[in-house]
């Protein structure tokens, strides 16, 4: 991106943004708080979004959709994988499935689950072990009692609780919002990465050339 032009602010929070005749101003905090202006401006903040959205003097919030937190947990195997690849099982409402993954070490990942929940915590319940095993068990009935252990967690920014279709990859322009060269994208959920370029391609074509 740096080589592209682009200049990384890490630890630089936008603490709040105002749109102008001549574009947006940004208010940049951290440790040498700054304003920023630009012509055109993409949220693309994932599970800050809404809450960048609504801190946009002069966008309506009518416009902001909601957001439901879907928590994906995690547990690893203990012990040596039975698996040379990646096992899906049929997918549930908001998530793939406890499918198994291995990682570079070898070693076997199962999840993510789905937990609702309504503020951001990525500690793993041990007491989650009885539902991610009776999973697991109906494509590996040899799981052994006790090889599971908690291990990380993500957290879904969705839109909505429904069909798995119509709950995530929100892309908003002008056409939503009125406000000239501003895109927000809602709902970039955990498939967002995977399909980043193909999203970058489609926020490019709201932009000014």
């Amino acid at each position: 991106m740096e080589s592209a032009g682009v200049i990384l602010a890490l630890h630089s929070p936008v603490m709040g943004a105002e749109i102008t005749k001549e574009g947006f101003v940004l208010n940049v905090g951290g440790a040498e708080p700054v304003q920023v202006s630009c012509r055109v401006l993409v949220n693309a903040a994932g599970l800050g979004a809404q809450g960048f959205a609504r801190h946009l003097k002069g966008l309506d919030v009518k416009t902001i959709p909601p957001q439901v937190l879907a928590k994906g947990n995690y547990f690893s195997l203990s012990g040596r994988s039975p698996f040379q690849m990646l096992i899906y099982p049929l997918p549930v409402l908001g998530s793939s499935g406890l499918h198994a993954s291995c990682d570079l070490s070898g070693r076997v990942r199962f999840g993510p689950d789905v937990e609702w929940v309504d503020h951001i915590d990525y500690r793993v319940d041990p007491l989650r072990e009885p539902q991610f095993a009776a999973s697991i068990r109906r494509y590996w009935p040899g799981l052994p009692e006790g090889a599971l252990q908690p291990d990380y967690s993500g957290v879904r920014p969705k839109i909505a609780r429904g069909s798995p279709h119509d709950t995530d990859f929100m892309l908003q322009t002008v056409h939503d919002h009125k406000i000239p060269n501003l895109i927000n994208l809602y709902g970039i959920e955990s498939p967002g990465l995977t399909s980043s370029l193909a999203l970058a391609e489609e926020v490019a074509t709201h932009l000014l050339p």
